[in-house]
């Protein structure tokens, strides 16, 4: 009888999670979620106490921080698939490594070849060296987005990030404000957002904002350890730090 294949799913947006445990479980018969978190702190209080599983899907941007922070805190020995939103050019410093990638929004067939890459590595598994040569080939890879092509009346325009003052996502919808306080569409989810925008600019407030920093007015103390960001330019709602995301805000602000 040949054992399940146990998947470790690393992901802070649940729709997203719940899309690729889905196609995972569509694409091979015996794939058993043994998890599904959401952070860098949950995932190496779970690789460090139990770590029971054969393959990690893992994205890059999480809630606390970028993923390759989990490898410099445990010793991870399973092979890893990322999950990212980087544009593909930016993955073929690694593509021939035994490790595979994720390029969101992902497809099927992109699951089944992860999967199919995988069950070559256990044949044949890449040296050692082979993840940390990927880590460092994303880390350095990153090329940011400059501006959106934004549907403007009966025109596309080019809209620079530079001026976007902050992005807003209300029942699948985004927005980006910019610095005049015109508002345009966005074609991408804040989660893609995250990936695409620079983090030492912008920063993931919380499950409906984006902003960037030059547009933060002040930060007051709200009530239960929570901040409130006003910004240059006012936003639909108040904009609102977790006492969780506090340390992460306050980090982002001192750099």
């Amino acid at each position: 009888m040949i054992p399940p294949l146990r998947l470790l799913i690393i992901e802070d947006e649940p729709v997203n999670a719940r899309n690729l445990a889905f196609e995972l479980q569509r694409a091979a018969a015996g794939v058993d979620i043994v998890a599904t978190l959401p952070s860098v702190a949950a995932t190496v209080e779970w690789l460090k106490t139990d770590g029971g599983c054969d393959l990690i899907f893992m994205d890059i941007q999480l809630a606390d921080g970028l993923s390759f922070e989990i490898f410099g805190q445990v010793d991870v020995q399973q092979p890893v698939v990322f999950v990212t939103a980087y544009d593909e050019y930016a993955l073929k410093a690694f593509r021939a490594n035994g490790i595979d990638y994720v390029l969101k929004p992902f497809l099927p067939e992109d699951i089944e070849r992860a999967l199919n890459r995988y069950r070559r590595w256990t044949q044949g598994p890449a040296d050692a060296g082979s993840l940390k040569n990927m880590i460092q080939a994303l880390q350095q890879a990153p090329v940011y987005r400059q501006s959106f092509l934004v549907h403007h009346r009966d025109r596309l325009i080019p809209l620079s990030t530079a001026t976007i003052a902050w992005f807003y996502s209300k029942a699948e919808v985004v927005q980006a404000c910019t610095a005049d306080r015109k508002q345009y569409f966005i074609d991408h989810t804040l989660e893609e957002l995250q990936q695409l925008l620079d983090p030492a600019v912008f920063f993931r407030a919380n499950r409906q904002f984006i902003v960037q920093r030059k547009y933060i007015l002040e930060v007051e103390f709200f009530f239960n350890g929570r901040l409130l960001l006003n910004m240059q330019v006012p936003a639909p709602e108040k904009i609102l730090i977790s006492k969780a995301r506090v340390p992460a805000l306050r980090s982002w602000m001192n750099t």
